[in-house]
């Protein structure tokens, strides 16, 4: 029987890729990550530059401390080393690599290639994990120093808003039934607790963060204390020396081949702990935003949906939500690396990180630049709050009014049930008739309610029943927020542009 795609079935001829269909940027895989919706500055953290000229550094700094310690390194092999950091052949790189299949060598080789004076000494005493595990590491501190300014200007924006709403009454939730009010600026705190938490985290993290330093091949520093002619004391200082040139204020006192795989862990634990407060906080503006109660910002010509024109569709949280259950997933990568890492080191930990370190950071970064850019254009409706409020305050409102008819000298118990009544009948009304709540028109006209008719409206107010949500606003900023957000201060004025 022919096939849908020709005679005797099969793929068609178009489907057929050729070698010249692979040519091009289009013919290629692209990470989204990067080419969709990354920043600049965090891609450029991951890239190839980045990290073969960190090596290039490192093999300078471990160079000029080895001189310092009385190595036969001059100085102008040291010269030549400084000015070709930058000057990377990565073709030629690759060429290596394809020849002897180890990329640190191929990169020695081609490092060697651009100052060929200081090729003897380049990488001298050092192993694979010298470079590729200090640069990691100078890596994610430099991830951390990108991620923590943007974190701070989104809890800073969601902290003006909340000054400004702290006394606009709204439906509490719990179970996403209505509960007792609180307000649109008290919740948004609720928001920023938890990202206060995640910058206090991070920042302690970044704070206490070591370098692997210079351990030698399994930790041992066997390789240096040869080169030192035993001198233990010179290699405590050389790996001091490398340590400070490096930006970092110690090194790991044990290693084994590399810095621990726990430390990983701990690294994407602050990553996937921020993406899980992200995607609370989006999914409660996506059902806010649903209620008509608060929007994300709407661009003019932005449109919604290809079939209904009228829709103003949440893609900004939605987006979000999608990028933080990635990030919140990648925690499995370095639990699982670090649980099967054999005795001083296995290599089935390198493939692994190359993907989930470099994806954690750029997801976190994508999900504070788009919640930054939420958080500067959220519109808020306090008409259709307002309606929702007086749906629904009448039955939260009851216990206040059992109250004010008690003081005036009504039975407790048989104001009860009279409430009681009342409340089933009104709840009656809005479920079976799709009609208004009409607690208050049934009280008015029940004379037993006569004493505390007059003074039904005051009882009513929604103001009277967010408790102490205004001051708790107050003082949370002040006490918390602003003092955690003093170091970022110059870096708070950047507003998120997003290419959506």
């Amino acid at each position: 029987m022919a096939g849908r795609n020709g005679a005797g079935g099969g793929v068609s001829a178009r489907s057929i890729a050729t070698t010249s269909d692979y040519d091009g940027e289009y013919s290629k895989y692209r990470s989204p990550l990067v080419f969709r919706y990354g920043s600049p500055e965090m891609s450029f953290n991951f890239s190839d530059h980045k990290k073969i000229s960190t090596w290039r550094k490192l093999w300078l700094w471990l160079a000029k401390a080895q001189q310092t310690l009385g190595l036969a390194i001059t100085s102008d092999q040291l010269k030549a080393m400084e000015d070709n950091l930058n000057n990377i052949d990565f073709d030629y790189a690759a060429m290596e690599e394809r020849r002897c299949r180890h990329d640190v060598m191929a990169h020695v080789k081609t490092f060697g290639e651009c100052c060929p004076s200081a090729s003897p000494i380049i990488h001298l005493g050092a192993t694979s994990c010298y470079v590729g595990d200090n640069t990691d590491l100078i890596v994610l501190r430099d991830g951390f120093d990108i991620l923590m300014p943007k974190l701070a200007r989104c809890i800073q924006r969601f902290s003006l808003f909340a000054e400004d709403y702290k006394s606009l009454p709204t439906l509490g939730f719990t179970h996403y039934q209505p509960a007792q009010l609180t307000t649109v600026g008290k919740r948004a705190c609720l928001w920023i607790a938890d990202l206060v938490m995640d910058l206090e985290s991070m920042s302690a993290f970044r704070h206490d963060m070591r370098f692997r330093g210079v351990k030698g091949t399994t930790g041992t520093q066997a390789s240096f204390l040869k080169l030192f002619d035993g001198n233990g004391e010179k290699v405590e200082i050389l790996d001091k020396l490398v340590t400070q040139m490096a930006g970092f204020k110690d090194a790991y006192k044990i290693t084994g081949q590399t810095y621990s795989r726990k430390v990983d862990i701990e690294v994407m634990h602050r990553l996937t702990s921020l993406g899980s407060s992200v995607h609370k906080i989006c999914s409660d503006i996506r059902l806010l935003a649903n209620l008509k109660e608060l929007e994300e910002p709407f661009e003019k010509e932005q449109i919604g949906s290809s079939a209904m024109p009228y829709k103003r569709n949440p893609m900004r949280s939605e987006r979000c939500c999608s990028l933080a259950r990635h990030l919140m997933t990648l925690i499995m990568d370095p639990l699982q690396t670090h649980s099967v890492q054999w005795f001083e080191r296995t290599l089935d930990d390198s493939a692994n990180r190359r993907i989930c370190l470099a994806e954690a950071f750029l997801t976190a970064d994508i999900l504070l630049s788009t919640l930054q850019n939420i958080s500067e254009g959220l519109v808020v409706y306090p008409k259709v709050i307002e309606r929702h409020v007086h749906a629904e305050l009448p039955f939260m409102a009851s216990e206040n009014i059992l109250m004010e008819m008690v003081q005036s000298g009504a039975d407790r118990q048989e104001c009860h049930e009279q409430l009681r009544v009342l409340s089933y009948q009104a709840g009656a009304v809005v479920k079976e008739e799709g009609k208004d709540n009409d607690l208050v028109e049934r009280i008015k006209a029940a004379s037993y309610f006569r004493p505390i008719h007059g003074r039904l409206d005051k009882i009513l107010e929604p103001d009277t029943f967010i408790g102490r949500c205004p001051a708790q606003v107050t003082k949370f900023l002040a006490d918390e927020v602003k003092p955690l957000l003093k170091p970022f201060a110059h870096q708070l004025e950047d507003i998120a542009e997003l290419d959506l």
